[in-house]
């Protein structure tokens, strides 16, 4: 089983905006054909994220869409990581690449500028980072 790390914004696009790139993606999580591995600090992004005005969704729809990723991904505890050796600009989404470096070999779904750029090298290291959702 592949086990695979989604980004907030993969995250937004499965359970916000109902992308429909990403169908077979959110039909693999449901059907436990991946690995979805988060820790705390990558859930309470998405809980700020999606709390935030500019989706305009209420408490009950962002407790469902939290609740239905944590029934969906394997918790792993953000003190267990281990720091890739690689360093992303965007120090909000280190985490993201920790937690695939820990996990290793891992896939990373991100649409972030700044992960997609270590792509080549975190290759190297056992990490695919992609922004397609066909990847599975």
């Amino acid at each position: 089983m592949k086990s695979v790390v989604l980004d907030t914004n993969a995250l937004l696009d499965l359970f916000v905006f109902n992308d429909f790139r990403a169908i077979h993606l959110k039909q693999a999580l449901r059907e436990k054909r991946i690995d979805a591995v988060a820790t705390a600090k990558t859930i309470e992004e998405l809980e700020d994220v999606i709390s935030r005005p500019l989706f305009a969704l209420d408490e009950n729809k962002q407790t469902q869409i939290l609740s239905e990723w944590q029934s969906l991904c394997r918790r792993v505890d953000d003190q267990s990581l281990t720091e890739a050796p690689w360093q992303c600009e965007d120090t909000d989404d280190q985490v993201f690449l920790n937690l695939a470096y820990s996990i290793k070999p891992a896939i990373l779904i991100s649409k972030d500028n700044a992960l997609l750029k270590l792509a080549n090298q975190a290759l190297k290291g056992g990490i695919l980072i992609t922004s397609s959702y066909q990847v599975l």
